[in-house]
């Protein structure tokens, strides 16, 4: 293993952990597979799918050779992540357009009720094995949550700092319920990056945003899980939800391990969905820029998205670029109504999650995605994560005329309704 800058090319060792080059670029982690017999790792990987005991009934640590294979076992920090069900949905195929199967990936169902688990297992699990027991991040909620879990599975401290708007207050409860140390702050998430930036190592706090290139392998871990779920045959598009753009690219990183290895014959096309409100990301793409230019104010109902200087833009350039992926934005009202039938379909998620259904079923009307071919939609994040969006869309002021069930509200007596039902 080693670290790359993904601006200057600079490769240090792995062992001299750093999250930002001497140049101010990102990190990416690189590993050496010419010594991996690609087939024996198939076999390996289906025998631990059946493992319940040790970390490798993880759905992340499964695969720990393509992920961190030099960490030693005993700073494996895991709550059997992954193993999130992927479901062929025909409400959805049919509310999105297609002709063909769509599957959706519930990352919702990780024990933190988010993707983030993915890789927050192996960012706590990397900042054991250097000796740290304070770990942090800033968040609009998600990342908080599953940093909080792994912190208290550890041991160890969390600090977690929260914007003070704009944000779930179901995830702030859920990050002070495990523990963490929660620190509101005037700003946005991109502050709290900035201050992370200039002060953690003189406070000896481990960062586990996604500026932290372990989170990004951890995640890599969930495009694994669906190939070997098809039997590695991967459909031909993976939407998934644009904020911070670390999954995205975990997503390129695990489709280019899995094509360099013969795991699979073919890359699948990336669609990245953006809320309206903060898609500084698409813009660019949009208009054929080379440089992202920060949405100093982004807004969106949709929090986990509402982020205006997504810090890992340019690994998500790459993504694109070598899966000829596109982009697109969608408005709130479509995410919403995305998400009731997410909901209807028996799977739920939250908000954010929806966005790639929404953008799915955009895409498909506007004929960039063609009827006739299969699609994956990565759910992020659970459908309780977000309480407030499901009482506003289903009994607020201006709830939703698109969605056909709502509360039967009546002064009716039990009786008059059983006549009603009959």
């Amino acid at each position: 293993m080693k670290l790359v800058c993904v601006d200057c090319s600079k490769e240090v060792p792995a062992h001299l952990f750093d999250y930002q080059c001497t140049c101010g670029g990102l990190f990416d982690i690189i590993h050496d597979t010419s010594a991996i017999d690609a087939e024996q790792l198939k076999r390996v990987f289906h025998e631990r799918l059946s493992e319940r005991i040790t970390p490798y009934a993880s759905g992340v640590w499964r695969y720990k050779e393509l992920i961190f294979p030099e960490l030693p076992e005993e700073y494996i920090t895991t709550k059997y992540e992954g193993n999130t069900g992927l479901y062929a949905s025909a409400l959805i195929q049919s509310y999105v357009g297609s002709n063909s199967k769509v599957w959706l990936k519930a990352q919702s169902e990780n024990p933190s009720g988010s993707f983030k688990d993915n890789g927050m297992t192996v960012a706590v699990s990397h900042g054991r094995s250097l000796g740290y027991q304070r770990f942090t991040c800033t968040s609009t909620g998600n990342t908080s949550s599953s940093l909080a879990m792994y912190a208290a599975l550890a041991h160890h401290e969390s600090y977690v700092f929260v914007p003070n708007k704009n944000i779930s207050l179901n995830k702030v409860m859920q990050t002070l319920a495990y523990g963490a140390k929660v620190i509101s702050f005037d700003g946005t998430y991109d502050d709290g990056i900035r201050f992370y930036e200039q002060y953690s190592k003189e406070l000896g706090l481990y960062i586990c945003n996604s500026i932290n290139p372990f989170r990004i392998e951890g995640q890599k871990s969930i495009v694994y899980e669906i190939a070997q779920y098809l039997n590695w045959n991967l459909p031909d598009w993976v939407v998934i939800p644009g904020g911070a753009l670390s999954n995205v690219t975990a997503l390129g990183k695990g489709l280019q391990d899995l094509k360099n290895l013969g795991f699979i014959e073919k890359v699948p096309r990336v669609a990245l969905v953006q809320a309206e409100g903060a898609s500084p990301f698409h813009r660019m793409v949009a208009g054929g820029h080379t440089e992202l230019t920060p949405e100093p104010n982004p807004y969106t109902r949709v929090s986990a998205l509402n982020i205006g200087n997504p810090p890992s833009w340019k690994k998500a350039l790459r993504t694109l670029e070598e899966t000829n992926g596109i982009t697109c934005s969608v408005t709130d009202r479509e995410i919403l109504d995305a998400k009731a039938w997410v909901d209807k379909s028996g799977i739920g998620c939250e908000p954010a999650s929806a966005a790639t259904v929404a953008g799915l079923r955009k895409l498909i009307a506007g004929q960039v995605i063609d009827k006739d071919e299969t699609a994956v939609c990565i759910l992020t994040g659970n459908m309780l994560k977000d309480t407030d969006a499901l009482q506003e869309y289903h009994l607020g002021e201006s709830a939703q005329a698109s969605y056909p069930n709502k509360i039967v509200s009546s002064q009716l007596t039990l009786k008059e309704i059983g006549a009603m039902l009959s």
